[in-house]
């Protein structure tokens, strides 16, 4: 949750965090709870110490009777905590870099720049479903039939595909300096809760009512919280992790959008950057800039067209500090498509998952988190067939990935 006391030193700025971010909250009205609940603490603390002082005396009915206000207090102090807590847990980071521009949704996020060459087609471009079905790369139809929409099979090239994807970029990641996990699909709550995701984000888990238990969304959400509730040293950090699994999302309120396709799917596999560092805005910094260089590097050896974009502060969720998008070229929707999201969280997800360092003086601090899509697919399988069709309707395969495949071309 956030620092409150971050807050009170400067309410007009962060007043004005949460109205660039389009969050309504009554920041006065919060900090007012907060006074009452510390009032309430204080009174219980004094009225304890009062009741030891009159069981010393051994005036026992005295010390019956102030345990009787004391619980009346003690509810009142747990009411009061608990109402905090929940507006605390809906609250935007207290912090928001100075480069994001202001803007209302995503329709004001700024191009920052574009990167490869758009391919000009002298022919009738086909789209990724029309190649996969070609090639039987794919069978949407019967993966329809046992999953619902938004299912399919990915066979023969198709699977082979996605996994040279998954494993060039792991393989690359790695050689970077980042320990590869094979994470849990399967989270309790609390691991949502702590990397930002609820509350707001219910109705897009997957949820095992049987167990209170959760499928995950981005390997992001174990990583991170692999060291919660963990004191760190600062000799130890940065650590950087890359997450390798499959995510699973319920897409609810997408209903008629991106139905056709690969390109908004329940169920994709991922490789994930995580970064746990110490409370240093400097090195963070220089952090989110190597993995959102990672991801384009991987667009680059790819040989993917693509852009970045600066989100702007109406389309950054509660927790982001500041957030970048990749997106890649896809001729069938005649436009650029997201394929990978970097953020920065600063303390705001270390806070939530209590994780924490002791740095060089022994003083005990919250770390900083930032994470960055390293691939997804099968979104970026889109980008990759539909941009090395040929004439003939053959695909052309990256030059990085024929080793994986052990060809050079689909078809």
């Amino acid at each position: 949750m956030i620092d409150l006391k971050k807050v009170r030193e400067d309410i007009a700025g962060y007043k004005l965090i949460c109205q660039k971010k389009g969050k309504h909250f009554d920041i006065d009205a919060i900090l007012a709870l907060d006074d009452k609940r510390k009032a309430l603490q204080l009174e219980i603390d004094q009225t304890k110490a009062q009741q030891k002082q009159l069981a010393a005396q051994k005036d026992y009915e005295g010390a019956k009777s102030l345990k009787i206000q004391i619980q009346e207090l003690e509810t009142q102090h747990t009411q009061v905590d608990t109402e905090l807590k929940s507006w605390l847990l809906k609250m935007p980071n207290t912090a928001l870099h100075p480069e994001v521009p202001e803007g209302k949704d995503d329709s004001e996020n700024v191009v920052v720049q574009n990167f490869g060459t758009i391919p000009q087609f002298d022919f009738q471009p086909l789209d990724h479903v029309e190649l996969m079905k070609k090639h039987d790369m794919i069978d949407i139809e019967r993966g329809v039939k046992l999953g619902g929409a938004r299912s399919y099979f990915l066979k023969g090239d198709g699977m082979l595909l996605e996994q040279a994807v998954l494993q060039y970029t792991l393989k690359k990641i790695v050689e970077r300096g980042f320990t590869p996990m094979q994470v849990p699909n399967i989270v309790n709550p609390e691991c949502l809760q702590g990397t930002g995701y609820f509350p707001g984000g219910e109705e897009d888990a997957y949820r095992m009512e049987r167990d209170d238990q959760r499928l995950i969304g981005t390997s992001e959400i174990p990583v991170t919280a692999y060291h919660m509730n963990e004191i760190l040293n600062e000799d130890d950090l940065p650590k950087k992790y890359c997450g390798y699994s499959a995510c699973y999302r319920r897409e609810a309120g997408t209903y008629g959008k991106d139905t056709a396709g690969l390109y908004r799917v329940h169920q994709f596999q991922k490789v994930e950057q995580v970064v746990v560092l110490p409370a240093d805005e400097k090195m963070s910094e220089q952090y989110y800039r190597q993995i959102l260089q990672n991801s384009m590097d991987i667009l680059a050896d790819l040989e993917l067209p693509h852009r970045l974009l600066q989100l702007c502060s109406g389309d950054l969720a509660i927790g982001k500090y500041n957030s970048h998008d990749l997106e890649c070229r896809m001729p069938s929707r005649n436009a650029y498509g997201e394929t990978h999201s970097v953020t920065a969280f600063l303390d705001f997800q270390a806070r939530r998952l209590n994780l924490k360092y002791r740095d060089k003086d022994g003083k005990i601090q919250y770390c900083y988190t930032m994470n960055n899509t390293a691939i997804a697919t099968p979104r970026v399988l889109i980008a990759i067939i539909e941009n090395n069709q040929t004439a003939d309707g053959k695909i052309r395969i990256p030059k990085v990935l024929q080793a994986y495949m052990g060809k050079e071309v689909i078809g």
